[in-house]
């Protein structure tokens, strides 16, 4: 009787020591980076435009080293890492350009795409240089777009890249709310920045929907930038940078630190 205790009590604790050990290392593998490549494809939102050290061999796609996907890759140390993502892609771009080191051994890709397509360079001068109504107004067209045509562009990316990368995780990154409502901010009126907000959740929404229909994630950047929003005092993105007017409204180095790389770690 003693023995059988005996025995039941000994297995008892090495099946709770199996499990642990077992929890333990679905724990680290869970920790690790992917066992393939990483490619980062997309726009200046993954590029790192507005983050300066920039890769002096990208050129005008200013690819930086404070890139969400450069952190991502120093980090984790994926078997293989290309960065692909240029400042001004728009969908046709990442197509015809970026989508070569994809192939069966790409265990991850990142993305960022749509906002060129919509006209964001034209609606963020629109709306910073002339009348509430002419923003309103650009605003609208972009959201038509969005509605219409954009979806279709999406669908031919996401795709290409399934095709090229059929096992990989893809992680679709949307765009930040822009402003920070209901405080002083010059030069830009609460009803531009509340309809600028909206035009940037329209985005966000399209292309979520797309993402998931293709099976993608969608990593969702604005919670994690709420509170660091132009007029928060505590920004994280460039406002109208008369310097270098390319980087207006793009993510500076903390922004892609603070914005973009959580949201990728909470999803690869």
């Amino acid at each position: 009787m003693r023995r059988s205790r005996l025995v039941v009590l000994v297995s008892s604790l090495l099946l709770a020591a199996g499990t642990a050990l077992t929890g333990a290392a679905t724990a680290q593998a869970s920790s690790l980076a992917p066992t393939g490549g990483y490619v980062a494809l997309g726009d200046s939102y993954s590029s790192g435009v507005g983050a300066g050290s920039y890769i002096s061999s990208s050129g005008d796609c200013k690819r930086s080293t404070k890139a969400y996907p450069y952190l991502w890759a120093a980090a984790k140390s994926p078997s293989t890492f290309h960065f692909t993502a240029c400042s001004g892609a728009r969908t046709g771009d990442v197509l015809s350009g970026q989508l070569g080191p994809l192939n069966s051994a790409t265990a991850l890709v990142s993305l960022s795409v749509g906002g060129n397509d919509a006209g964001f360079a034209d609606v963020m001068t629109t709306c910073v240089s002339q009348s509430d109504s002419a923003c309103l107004s650009r605003l609208a067209t972009a959201r038509s777009y969005v509605d219409s045509t954009l979806p279709g562009k999406l669908d031919s990316v996401y795709s290409a890249i399934r095709s090229k990368a059929p096992g990989a995780r893809v992680v679709v990154l949307g765009y930040p709310r822009f402003y920070k409502l209901g405080t002083t901010c010059a030069g830009m009126s609460e009803t531009k920045r509340k309809a600028i907000n909206n035009a940037s959740d329209h985005l966000n929404t399209a292309i979520a929907k797309r993402a998931a229909d293709h099976g993608f994630v969608f990593g969702d950047v604005r919670t994690t930038f709420t509170g660091h929003e132009l007029c928060s005092g505590a920004s994280w993105l460039h406002s109208i940078n008369w310097l270098n007017l390319g980087e207006s409204y793009h993510p500076k180095a903390s922004g892609q630190a603070g914005g973009y790389l959580p949201v990728l770690n909470a999803n690869d």
